[in-house]
Order: C-alpha cells, then structure tokens, then sequence
C-alpha cells in the first residue's frame, strides 16, 4: 500500500496534488510520502514483535537527510556502506549506538571516524578487514564491536547484479571458515565479538532463500557458542521485495517474513537486526516528469520525457519495469495506445519502457514513474551537463523541497581550469 492516489481526477500524494508540486518546483522531480514510509517501518516492527530487535534502514536505497530522519525519530536504525552514509545517519539525528556500518572495503579512516562518532557494530567481511579494523581500534583505545558476516552459498533467486550470498559473490566469509575467522578475531585486540551477520541479496519475491539461509546462521550460533563465543546479535541483513507492477505480483509480506525468522532463530535468544531498504522506502516515492514530445517511429511510437536515465537508472542498469501512470487520471474506458517511453539523454540505453500501453498524451502532460523511491535519487548522476533533480517530501497536505535542484552555474562552477591555460 501507498498513499498516491487519484483525488477529483488528479494524482495526489497524500492530501497534495502532484500538478501543484510540478507547478512550483518544476519537472522532473522526485517526491516521497512520510506516510507511507512511517507505515511500511511499523510493518516490520509489528512483525518482529516481541522478539528484541532493531529495524535498521538500509541508507544506500535512499540517503535524504530529511526521509533519514523521518524513520529515525521512530526509532529506526541505520545501516550504512560509507563514510559519507554514516555522516548522514549522524547529521539525521540518529546516534551511532543505532549506527550498523556495512560494506566490502572499508577504509581505516572510515573505522577510526565511526568509532569516534559511536557505531552499534561493524559488519566484518574479510579477514584483512578484521585485521585492519583491530590495529585502528587499539590504537585508538578503543573496542570495536563486530559481527562477521558469513556467506551461506544460498541462490536468492534475484537479479545476478543484487544477489550477494552466493560463494561467487564478493560479500562475506565463506561459512566453512567462520570457525576460524571468529577464533582469530576472539584473540585480536580491540575487537568484541557481538554476532553473526548475513545478507544474500535484494528483490526477493519469495521466502525459502531467506529461511536456507537464517538455518545455517541458527546452526552456526549453535556452533560458535560451543567453541566459546558469546553469540547476542543476529543481523539478518534486507533484501525483501516489492512488488513494481499492480499486477499478481504479489512478495511476501514483512509479516510472513518476521514469522520465518520467529520460526528459524527465535529459539536462540538472539536480537535480531533486519536492513530493509527497498520495502520501506520503494513505494514511497514517485518520479514525475512531462512529455516533451510525442515523436512517430517506424512500426513504433516514442514517448520522450524530461526524466532520463542520469535520474532513473534502473531501467536501462536492471532492465527493471516501473509501472507509468497519467497524474490526470484517464476516463474510464480510455483506449491505450503502445509508447516506447525515452529520455532525452544521448544513450539508447535512455529508455524506461518499450511497446508500454499508455493512455493517450500530449506534450506537457505529466507522468509518474511509481515505486521510484528506493535506488532513483541515491543512483542519479549529472551525466550530459543534467542537473540533479528536486527531491520533495509531502506530509498530508503540505510539502517542503528536500533536495534543490541546482543550477548550471552551480555546476559549472565546480569545475576549475588549470593555472597553465
């Protein structure tokens, strides 16, 4: 559920009219509902409930400071891939003892910086890293709490760009040699073990990857409380899906997930941390754009809009559907007419749909692009001189500019000629 709706015959999100957003800011532009992101975190609290447990939002799906803060003052989490990420999760308000630090390749100047500034833990995920992670923190006095995530060689069943648990895959410590990665850490100065983590991939539409994997985490805790170590924290990682069409697609629902972790590690007395990004902050967003042309192809019609694929780069990165919708709502009845929708970047990689059946448009019509709210604004770029694009955030009937877009002097401006010219 979202809460963009059409009202007396115009898209809305929440209690604001889209038209009304465009009319001020301009198009393209991206816009997120507070409702639906406070609503879809509740789903995974209620979900977990009464295990312990804390709902990390993954940060990398979208990284406004102001939608941080939203989730952050209900308590969320946050799990961060960066230095830059863990600054925004801090300037959002939320404090490092609910900061969970992620990622491959960790500099030492990142460790040292969140261990000034308090982290939950850092997710651990190689040896040399663990190494690393231990000469900072004795160096700085300090103890760095760690959970190592292991990769389980568990196939999510998902793109091969976003799954992340399989041995092939560059995430994790192969599971048989957690055992002796956990005793090195256990004799490494500077390092407090806390727990296991594990995170196979994202955009899973089914659970049974899921529950393969959690079981071999519930078999290991079993397994390293033996050997010794005090196992609290079991980080389950994200990956949860949405659905991106209103067809049948239909994912699991946090419910069913949460019962599935109850049902594989709620003996072990664990708490439990979750990273959802994608379900939480998916569908509260749109990206609105307007027609600049309607251009007549051979055997095919093209849709040309002002969003292009620097703003929205799953389509031509994933081949990923967003459903596309009139923000006029269509007369019942209203025959579709098939549109290869594009953008103006000088790319044929810059189209977001080919043969897609539309309600007829016209130029300056306005268009929403649904489910754009996780991996669009984190991922644009100003490729072909296009600046960033307005990102705006609606609660009930008021909304604020969350992200300006900037202008071309701006951008031009950061660019310097050398002295020798």
């Amino acid at each position: 559920m979202d809460h963009f709706l059409y009202k007396n015959g115009s898209l809305h999100a929440e209690d604001v009219p889209l038209s009304d957003i465009a009319a001020e800011v301009g198009t393209p532009f991206y816009v997120y509902s507070t409702a639906t992101l406070e609503r879809h975190y509740k789903l995974f609290t209620e979900a977990l409930s009464p295990l312990p447990h804390l709902v990390c939002f993954a940060i990398k799906s979208l990284s406004n400071i102001a939608v941080l803060k939203v989730l952050g003052d209900l308590g969320a989490g946050m799990d961060v891939v960066s230095g830059g990420e863990y600054r925004r999760a801090k300037a959002a308000g939320v404090p490092g003892s609910r900061i969970v630090f992620s990622g491959v390749g960790k500099t030492r100047e990142e460790m040292r910086f969140a261990l000034e500034g308090g982290v939950r833990q850092f997710n651990v995920e190689s040896e040399p890293e663990l190494r690393a992670l231990s000469e900072v923190a004795a160096s700085m006095g300090a103890t760095a709490p760690i959970a190592i995530r292991i990769n389980p060689d568990v196939d999510a069943k998902t793109h091969e760009k976003i799954a992340t648990g399989k041995k092939e895959n560059k995430f994790g410590i192969p599971i048989d040699r957690a055992r002796a990665v956990y005793a090195e850490a256990a004799r490494l100065p500077g390092i407090e073990v806390v727990g296991i983590d594990v995170h196979i991939g994202s955009q899973l539409t089914e659970l049974e990857p899921f529950e393969q994997a959690f079981a071999k985490v519930a078999e290991l805790t079993e397994t390293l409380r033996a050997d010794g170590h005090i196992i609290r924290r079991l980080d389950l990682g994200g990956g949860l899906g949405i659905p991106y069409t209103r067809s049948n697609e239909a994912p699991p629902l946090p419910l069913d997930y949460g019962a599935m972790i109850k049902r594989t590690v709620g003996h072990l007395g664990c708490e439990i941390e979750i990273e959802p990004g994608r379900l939480i902050s998916g569908n509260a967003g749109l990206l609105v754009s307007s027609v600049i042309y309607l251009k007549q192809g051979e055997g095919r019609d093209f849709l040309i809009v002002d969003a292009a694929m620097n703003d929205l780069a799953r389509p031509s990165m994933y081949g990923a559907h967003h459903d596309i919708v009139p923000v006029t709502e269509p007369a019942p009845a209203t025959a579709a007419q098939e549109f290869d929708v594009v953008g103006p970047v000088c790319e044929t990689g810059d189209t977001f749909a080919r043969h897609r059946p539309l309600t007829p448009l016209g130029e300056g019509d306005l268009v929403a692009f649904r489910s754009a709210g996780a991996y669009g604004a984190v991922m644009a770029s100003e490729y072909n001189t296009r600046p960033l694009i307005p990102e705006v955030l609606v609660k009930g009937d008021q909304f604020a500019v969350i992200r300006a877009r900037p202008s071309f002097d701006e951008i031009l401006n950061r660019d310097t000629i050398p002295t020798w010219m």
